[in-house]
């Protein structure tokens, strides 16, 4: 009986792989994986790609020692290191070598530095409030990196071709990547900063990732505005026109935008104002009115410049303006005319009055001088006067004499030294006052004249009216008396010091054959005080 024969058949038995990454500092990572492979096969025979399902970089495999490090005692497979393939490595027998249906098998990747540490952008832009306090952190970078233990942990410094005003101002914390402000942050000064920031790894050699951080500075309003006289004309003629340029400014603020704008203004109850100039922030001071020195003749004016900044700063200048003097004021005399009062029998030679002028000019414009108007003969009355020119003192050259001049007038000119120079004249009115000068005169025949008293010396026969100069009897003559009497006659004025004179007259008694007694006589003396 012939034996049945079967038609050879094979068996597959699958094996699974359970694969183990161990990195190169001898950290593990598991990842399963399974693959099937008949026995039986060939040397060689590829069972899968390790490197290609796990996702590793076949350019690194060499150097990162890719192998196979756990298993059976035998070797039956092997990686091989340029494409990651795991291949059969000698012949597999099932029954021979497992009761089970599973084989593991360990695959070990050590880590290599690999990765650079890298920054999720590659650039940060951070808006900064200048004057943020010292210590202030305004960031925080932050960089990752895939590798493995030292490998992975990061450092972070500043780029060393930085301006050294950012290293003076700004810090960067090497373990926990803050940025901090250690200087002050000035917008005028910088309104930009550009930060080179580096992140580097501690691997063998060391890698490194770069990013640029932008920090933009905000402008505070921590500036007032500056004023700059660029001209100034510290005295100004009076007789200056309006419109006239007294001084030229220009102002500035370092702060930007609206904390720069600039509003300028005149604190001043003088004629002044300010005049805008073409050019942005050039101002100038005028005149606006007529000056006039005599009225005002020093000014302060005050100019006050204020930002529009929240809150708004303000300084100010002082401009000091002195009113110069222009000849526009002839002199004056208090009053006009001017009377005065002279007594007769003065000093030849001495003042007798004076005249004064006063001007509201200064200096050469208010230097006065005196003269007198002359005009007439020689022998006029004021060919005996004379003025000083400086003072307005008036001499009399000769004594002056009631009896014979009793007023008169002049024109005195008082002029300035300006140029031109201006003047003005007043008008003398002199009013000759009597002095008790002259003794008592008796006239014959009889005049009206005088003031004079009389006094007789016979007292029982004539008498005296002491006021009109009559002379009459006090009884009738009798044959007892004499033919012939003789009277004195004393005549006193009413002066001060009081002026006489002394007549004699003889009274003679005619026709005495008519009668033994005489009837009253009166008669009537004259007498004249000059």
């Amino acid at each position: 009986m012939g034996k049945a024969t079967k038609a050879p058949t094979w068996n597959c038995y699958w094996f699974a792989f359970q694969l183990a990454l161990q990195l190169l500092f001898g950290k593990q990572a598991f990842a399963q994986i399974r693959y099937s492979v008949p026995e039986e096969v060939k040397d060689g025979t590829v069972v899968g790609n390790v490197a290609k399902d796990l996702g590793l970089d076949i350019t690194s495999l060499t150097d990162r020692r890719f192998r196979v490090v756990s298993g059976s005692k035998e070797a039956f497979f092997e990686v091989n290191q340029d494409n990651g393939a795991l291949y059969v490595h000698r012949k597999i027998d099932r029954e021979e070598l497992c009761q089970g249906r599973t084989l593991n098998v360990s695959v070990i990747v050590l880590d290599s530095n690999d990765n650079r540490p890298m920054f999720s952008q590659e650039s940060y832009e951070i808006t900064l409030q200048e004057n943020v306090p010292v210590g202030t952190t305004i960031f925080q970078m932050n960089a990752t990196d895939p590798d493995e233990d030292t490998n992975g942990e990061i450092e972070y410094s500043l780029g060393n071709t930085l301006r050294q005003k950012v290293y003076d101002i700004f810090e960067l914390d090497k373990i926990t990547g803050e940025i901090i402000v250690k200087g002050m942050v000035d917008f005028e000064e910088n309104d930009v900063y550009k930060l080179d920031v580096e992140a580097s790894d501690k691997g063998a050699p060391p890698l490194t990732g770069e990013c640029r951080v932008i920090l933009k500075i905000r402008d505070v309003n921590d500036n007032p505005p500056e004023i700059e006289i660029t001209s100034l004309s510290n005295t100004v003629p009076e007789d200056s026109k309006p419109g006239t340029v007294i001084s030229l400014l220009s102002v500035t603020d370092k702060d930007y935008g609206v904390n720069g704008k600039i509003i300028l203004s005149i604190t001043s109850d003088g004629p002044f104002e300010l005049k805008p100039s073409y050019k942005e922030n050039i101002y100038s001071v005028v005149t606006k009115e007529h000056l006039d020195r005599e009225q005002v003749s020093h000014y302060e004016i005050i100019i006050i410049a204020t930002d529009c900044g929240e809150p708004s700063l303000s300084t100010f200048k002082t401009l000091s303006i002195q009113i110069s003097d222009v000849n526009d004021n002839s002199p004056q005399f208090s009053q006009n005319p001017l009377h005065f009062y002279l007594s007769e029998n003065n000093v030849a030679g001495k003042s007798v009055f004076s005249v004064s002028a006063t001007d509201k000019d200064v200096n050469d414009n208010a230097a006065i001088l005196y003269h007198i108007v002359r005009k007439g003969s020689p022998n006029d009355v004021l060919s005996f006067l004379n003025v000083n020119s400086d003072n307005g003192h008036i001499t009399a050259l000769k004594s002056f004499d009631f009896e014979t001049l009793k007023t008169f007038q002049f024109q005195v000119v008082a002029t300035d030294s300006g140029a031109p120079s201006l003047s003005s004249n007043v008008t003398v009115n002199v009013f000759i006052l009597d002095q008790n000068d002259n003794a008592p005169v008796i006239l014959y025949p009889l005049s009206s004249n005088g003031s004079a008293e009389g006094e007789v010396t016979d007292h029982s026969l004539f008498g005296l009216d002491r006021y009109t100069g009559q002379i009459r009897t006090l009884r009738s003559f009798t044959e007892t008396d004499e033919a012939e009497h003789k009277l004195v006659i004393l005549v006193k004025d009413n002066g001060n010091i009081s002026l006489s004179a002394t007549a004699t007259v003889i009274v003679k008694l005619v026709d005495p054959e008519k009668t033994s007694t005489l009837p009253l006589q009166s008669f009537c003396l004259g007498f004249l005080s000059r």
